[in-house]
């Protein structure tokens, strides 16, 4: 029972990178030989298609009369799912750690260190109540809805810039190769924590230690 447990939840995983990939790999390495020499002509410049892979489109995403707009939502993807999965990860770090908030998550006394780390946080005997979950939901639509999102007409420089004419953190004291560096940092850094959290969650299932994160 328990292999056939473990064999379950690894497909569940494998299933999942499977989803994750299909959304976040179209930006990066070699294509099919299939893909049209136009769509690979017009895209393998992009920022992403580094070395050692170039650009890489297994899915053929990009196949056939791709246009720029395409491209552009593909990547808008990937850079919101790594900017979250670097924040996921970084904290499984943190949490595991044993940091949490101070004080009750609720007006129960329910500290926040009293639940779980990672996904056993969400589904399980000892998980955060549905009334919790709900409002972290809500709090994720309204940056969803009201700040993480590209305003026209404010300025921004690219697919993913989220400034909207009143964060800029240095940007503009840049030189456009520096921003190129920073703007391809952020992508490798995504992508890496995609394939990091979704390592965690599979460890997670099976159990064992890790090193950094510790007993999963």
């Amino acid at each position: 029972l328990i292999d056939i447990l473990i064999l379950t939840n690894i497909f569940k995983m494998k299933l999942a990178l499977a989803t994750l990939l299909a959304t976040s790999v179209a930006a990066f390495a070699p294509s099919k030989v299939a893909q049209s020499t136009t769509a690979l002509n017009a895209f393998e410049s992009e920022l992403g298609a580094q070395a050692p892979l170039g650009f890489f489109d297994p899915f053929g995403m990009l196949n056939g009369d791709a246009t720029q707009e395409r491209f552009d939502r593909l990547r808008y993807v990937e850079i919101k799912h790594g900017r979250i999965s670097q924040l996921a990860f970084l904290g499984q770090i943190v949490t595991r750690a044993g940091i949490h908030l101070p004080g009750d998550i609720d007006y129960s006394g329910d500290s926040f260190d009293s639940f779980p780390n990672g996904v056993a946080a969400l589904f399980g005997p000892n998980s955060i109540p549905t009334a919790g979950l709900v409002q972290m939901i809500a709090f994720v639509g309204v940056l969803e809805c009201a700040f993480m999102r590209d305003v026209p007409g404010t300025g921004n420089e690219f697919v993913g810039d989220f400034r909207n004419g009143y964060i800029d953190f240095g940007w503009d004291d840049f030189d456009e190769e520096e921003k190129l560096s920073k703007r391809a940092i952020e992508l490798n850094n995504g992508r890496a924590a995609m394939m990091g959290i979704l390592g965690l969650m599979v460890h997670e299932q099976l159990g064992g230690d890790l090193p950094i994160v510790g007993a999963m």
